[in-house]
């Protein structure tokens, strides 16, 4: 990411890439390596992937077609994107107090991601759960799952 206080941040690459001498590197658990064409892609934005998949000729998934599909695929290794605003489910109420503030607070401007990751604590690794993160940040261990 480029750009200085007060400016704004042009993405560049995914987010721990390092280009040293015309070779692409990034940071793992273990340290600074060449990139792995074969791995999985994390640490993207929502706007990295939703171009990327245009790119290739696919989309993103709903977040309802990825828990639908997803006793059929391997999950569980990164956060994956989907095509859908974190906004509350029907009938959903805010509650009063600390719980409700948390909860009303988040629901504007942000995309859902589905599954977990490997640093994803153990309660919250399952296919139901909802995170979400604005569209424009680059978050540690986010990615994608096609649809075509």
């Amino acid at each position: 990411m480029k750009g200085g206080p007060g400016s704004k941040a042009i993405l560049t690459s995914p987010l721990y890439w390092h280009n040293v001498n015309d070779e692409w590197f990034y940071y793992t658990l273990g340290g600074l390596v060449k990139i792995d064409l074969d791995a999985i892609l994390s640490h993207i934005s929502f706007y990295e992937a939703a171009a990327y998949s245009t790119f290739i000729g696919a989309r993103l998934p709903t977040e309802f077609e990825w828990e639908t599909s997803s006793d059929y695929f391997e999950w569980g290794k990164r956060w994956e994107w989907t095509n859908s605003a974190y906004l509350p489910y029907p009938r959903f109420k805010i509650k009063e107090g600390a719980v409700g503030e948390y909860n009303g607070k988040f629901m504007i401007n942000q995309m859902v991601l589905r599954g977990a990751s490997v640093a994803t604590s153990e309660g919250h690794s399952r296919k139901t759960y909802r995170n979400f993160f604005h569209p424009q940040m680059q978050w540690q261990f986010s990615g994608i799952r096609l649809v075509r």
